[in-house]
């Protein structure tokens, strides 16, 4: 009855083609009569079975039609999903404790002296990885002519690194008075003037004006603060060029790393802020490679890390239980072989 309701608005001539197409024969409409009133509507009379046979095949087509159109969104997800405002990775309550800290980050004595030797580790990880990628660089300038996003940066203690290096650095952070002591420390330094810059913000807030932008993110020591991690590398992916890499460290999700980073490192020795960690928020290797891959990005390295808080110092090791570097490496845009549909195509 719907597709007969549906007829009455058309004219004589869509009948016409609508019983063609059908059947071609007269057979099939056995009376097209106008009603009364001003408008001019149809009645369509159509043998039971000619419209049990169409109604099978309508909702046949709806159904091929829509199964392949969810394949396809579902392949083309992770480059095309635009992100919506209306989510944030920011952490209101980690705002707080990095607030009152933001005057400290360039004591390399004191509560981020830990994230003054990891640079160590951290700047040649990253500027390895980044040197595979350059067939000429400049001879104490290896990064000259990339262009580096540093996620939450803090007070620049990476960002200046990177920047002396010889790249274009962005470092992003929302809390203000981060930023501030940022700027203030790299006003002492003319060169990274021209080379680093700081904005107050979050990373989704810069997705779209810096979309397949940057030769290289940088997110140390951040997913552990954030509150949606997949919503957070789905911004890391569209703010990198095609080929672009993705570098993190942070801390694995395991009894050690409770035993060790909260209770030893918080609340018994002090090396680090009281509130600074929550461990439900750590994330293994394994499930952070999971969310790299299935959002277009292609886990290359992981490394652990190990911090002996005696000589305050960062070493490699072949053990990610505590703390650990990724490198992932964004794909391509690809369409999968399975999506090129052979058959069935006229009727789609």
């Amino acid at each position: 009855m719907w597709v007969v309701r549906k007829l009455s608005s058309c004219g004589s001539r869509s009948l016409g083609v609508f019983t063609s197409r059908f059947r071609g024969t007269q057979a099939d409409c056995s009376r097209l009569t106008p009603s009364a009133g001003n408008q001019l509507s149809w009645t369509l009379q159509i043998k039971p079975w000619v419209f049990s046979k169409y109604r099978i095949m309508w909702f046949r087509s709806y159904r091929m039609t829509f199964a392949c159109l969810n394949t396809m969104k579902s392949y083309r997800y992770p480059w095309t999903r635009l992100y919506s405002t209306s989510r944030t990775t920011v952490d209101s309550s980690e705002m707080k404790t990095f607030l009152a800290l933001a005057h400290k980050w360039w004591d390399e004595q004191g509560v981020y002296a830990p994230l003054h030797s990891m640079n160590d580790l951290r700047v040649p990880f990253i500027r390895d990885n980044l040197l595979k990628t350059i067939a000429n660089h400049q001879p104490g300038k290896p990064l000259s002519g990339m262009k580096i996003l540093d996620v939450g940066c803090g007070g620049g203690l990476l960002t200046e690194p990177l920047g002396r290096l010889g790249a274009s650095v962005i470092g992003i952070d929302p809390v203000d008075e981060n930023i501030k002591t940022a700027q203030r420390h790299k006003s002492f330094d003319p060169v990274l003037d021209q080379r680093v810059e700081y904005r107050v913000c979050s990373l989704e807030e810069i997705v779209e004006e810096t979309a397949e932008t940057f030769d290289a993110v940088i997110a140390s020591e951040v997913v552990e603060h954030v509150i949606d991690l997949e919503t957070f590398i789905q911004c890391c992916y569209q703010v990198l060029k095609p080929g672009g890499s993705l570098f993190i460290t942070t801390i694995n999700k395991t009894q050690l790393s409770y035993a060790l980073g909260i209770v030893f490192s918080e609340q018994i020795a002090g090396i680090v802020p009281k509130g600074t960690h929550t461990w439900e928020k750590f994330v293994s290797p394994e499930k952070l490679e999971s969310i790299l891959e299935s959002n277009g990005l292609s886990v290359q390295t992981v490394a652990g890390m190990i911090y002996n808080p005696f000589s305050g110092c960062w070493h490699w090791s072949g053990n990610t239980s505590l703390n650990y570097a990724a490198h992932a490496v964004k794909q391509e845009h690809t369409v999968p072989a399975e999506l090129v549909l052979k058959g069935d195509t006229e009727e789609l």
